[in-house]
């Protein structure tokens, strides 16, 4: 049997996000005129030590000789230590406490400063190796001692000899002075941590480097560790997607891209490759020839209502999870759909136009109220019942048409025929998805069906619409105005430029597609979709997903979760279930939902397994995708 590791952990910029010298400077010089050149020195010599160019113990003591440094504030320092400690490190937090016994800190920082860290991680004291520091009488910090090695060049080696600790002994940290405890031969291994610092030489001289804790225990194979580190997920964002959702996944330890624009579908392939997670908003097509070109793509989010611009059969059959933001930017849609209303019925347009060119047309003709006018909604989703809902409180009378058994809210009422709604609407305002059958919608058949002088405002898909019946609509005064926002063929950047049949005619509203483009509404999706996306990538939820059997998963706890997306085919979860057998893992919760396409099995299990027995689990027939968390 393989010998149980101990690991040896530096402590500045590797267990705390700080170097502790450079913190103790900001705080001895405070106020001192000469604090920034003094400052500049001491992390120039913390530079040139950490990359081997000056020996540590000449550093430190340097370093120490530029401060007037007293115990009043080494122990400002401690007080605030534990709020210093490496994102990766709080998170793993649980590893520290299950392996104690089989860690050692080991710095040539300071045991005060070190003691409450070690403490909360549940090292014992005497396995801390650490530089102590020396007081006069005043408490002003003299030195350290000379008699501890780790106060020396190579000191770091010495101690860790010294201990003469059994089995294999992995050394990890972001300094020259880690990087030698291999060098010396008291280490079997070395990892450069790099998730605060990252130093070229250090990682060079590294058996491994590790961006953070996950990374750690992933390389060296840890019990319960098999799950893929975050900080090696790669997410890709596209079209400016909010820097919420940014920070939402960086702040998970998820390795996060971001691009301004769309990409076209071969510059999208091109960027693909290593992908785990893509990001895209409505302009970047997400077909099957960049799902075939994703070779390590988990899922995709639409930061936006519509998922059209994806191919949703060609996910599923990938076993890549899609999701969008259904109700997020709602009420951004809703106020644009009344404003363009109001705007329509008092020809604020034209008239605001001809203001600007010096005209001065006050006249009452043409302009009308909202109140007591009637509002057709072709649409009663989210969108379109909240629009009924804000128009009966204008004054409106509601009648709305839905393929789906809608329930009618306020006084709205259900029309069971588009031709019928037509007919009886002053108003008529689109809100139905992208399907392919939603194409034309509406036509020169419909609009002629429509009340003569009517509105009519799409802030949907831009194919629902036939642009050029409309313009010949408007055109011929059947129809008295239109608001759209949305076209069959729109510019893929803001630097493209744009044309429509619609251009110049009067009382038309066109804007660039911004029904969801508050900073609100942007910022809300751009929550939502970060929230999907890690319930996830870290739980394995599917709630909301569009293409996959919804599952709702509370979190890992005190057990191992195997999640396997199949094709839906008989036999898959009694193999799936004798492969867990054959593997020696007693199952403790497991959870099957399927839909047409495509089967989806949770499997939480008790106990540790073999990396090596999990090939059969990946094996099974009908097997789309196979991940494992912890």
């Amino acid at each position: 049997m393989t010998a149980r590791p101990t690991f040896v952990f530096d402590f500045d910029s590797t267990l705390v996000r700080i170097e502790t010298l450079e913190a103790l400077a900001d705080l001895a010089l405070e106020g001192a005129t000469d604090a920034a050149t003094i400052r500049a020195e001491i992390g120039k010599l913390t530079d040139q030590a950490m990359a081997g160019e000056v020996p540590f113990g000449e550093a430190l003591r340097r370093r120490l000789a530029l401060l007037p440094l007293t115990h009043d504030h080494v122990r400002a320092l401690t007080d605030r230590i534990l709020d210093e400690g490496t994102p990766s490190v709080r998170k793993n937090l649980a590893f520290f406490r299950a392996n104690a016994a089989h860690i050692v800190i080991m710095s040539g920082g300071f045991r005060e400063i070190i003691a409450p860290i070690a403490e909360r991680l549940g090292v014992a004291p005497e396995r801390v190796l650490a530089n102590d520091l020396l007081y006069d009488a005043e408490g002003r910090v003299t030195g350290v001692d000379d008699a501890n090695p780790l106060s020396h060049a190579g000191g770091k080696a010495s101690a860790l000899k010294a201990l003469a600790l059994p089995g294999p002994v992995v050394m990890i940290g972001d300094g020259w002075t880690d990087a030698e405890v291999k060098q010396a031969g008291a280490a079997d291994r070395f990892y450069a941590f790099t998730e605060i610092a990252r130093r070229p030489t250090v990682v060079a001289a590294a058996d491994g480097e590790a961006a953070s804790m996950d990374e750690l225990l992933h390389a060296e194979g840890l019990t319960g560790r098999w799950s893929y580190p975050r900080s090696r997920m790669r997410i890709l964002l596209l079209e400016n997607v909010h820097p919420a959702a940014v920070e939402r996944l960086e702040d998970a330890g998820y390795t996060v891209e971001t691009v301004k624009g769309a990409l076209d579908e071969d510059d999208l392939i091109a960027r693909i490759k290593g992908v785990h997670v893509l990001g895209v908003r409505s302009k970047t097509q997400v077909s099957a020839r960049v799902l075939d070109a994703a070779d390590k793509l988990m899922a995709v989010a639409a930061f936006c209502i519509g998922t059209n611009q994806i191919d949703l059969a060609a996910a599923s059959d990938r076993g890549v999870a899609v999701f969008n933001a259904p109700y997020s930017n709602t009420r951004s849609v809703v106020e644009l759909g009344v404003g363009v209303m109001i705007a329509l019925m008092r020809d604020v347009t034209d008239k605001s136009a001809a203001m600007h060119k010096g005209v001065w047309n006050k006249s009452a003709t043409g302009s009308r109220e909202l109140r007591g006018k009637t509002l057709g909604i072709v649409g009663y989703g989210a969108i379109g019942s909240q629009l009924s809902v804000l128009a009966e409180n204008l004054g409106m009378r509601v009648i709305f048409h839905d393929l789906t058994e809608r329930l009618a809210l306020g006084n709205a009422r259900r029309m069971h025929s588009l031709d019928a709604l037509l007919a009886e609407s002053d108003v008529v305002s689109l809100h139905v998805d992208g399907r392919t059958e939603n194409a034309a919608l509406i036509g020169a058949a419909q609009l002629s069906r429509m009340k003569p002088g009517a509105l009519l405002l799409n802030l949907s898909r831009g194919h629902i619409v036939d642009v050029g019946a409309l313009a010949q609509a408007l055109g011929s005064g059947r129809i008295g105005g239109a608001a759209v926002d949305v076209f069959p063929e729109e510019p893929a950047t803001n630097a493209d430029p744009f044309d429509s049949p619609l251009r110049g005619l009067p009382n038309v509203i066109l804007t660039p597609h911004i029904g969801g483009s508050t900073e609100e509404a942007q910022e809300a999706i751009g929550e939502f979709a970060a929230e999907r996306l890690l319930a996830y990538l870290n739980r394995g939820d599917t709630t909301f997903c569009v293409n996959l059997p919804n599952v709702q998963l509370a979190e890992v706890s005190g057990a191992h979760r195997i999640l396997h997306i199949h094709r839906n085919q008989p036999g898959v979860l009694a193999e799936l279930n004798r492969a867990l057998a054959a593997a020696g893992l007693n199952i403790l919760g497991q959870h099957l939902k399927t839909d047409e396409r495509t089967g989806y099995v949770i499997t939480d299990v008790d106990r540790d397994y073999d990396p090596a027995s999990l090939r059969a689990l990946r094996g099974v027939a009908g097997t789309l995708r196979f991940r494992m968390l912890h």
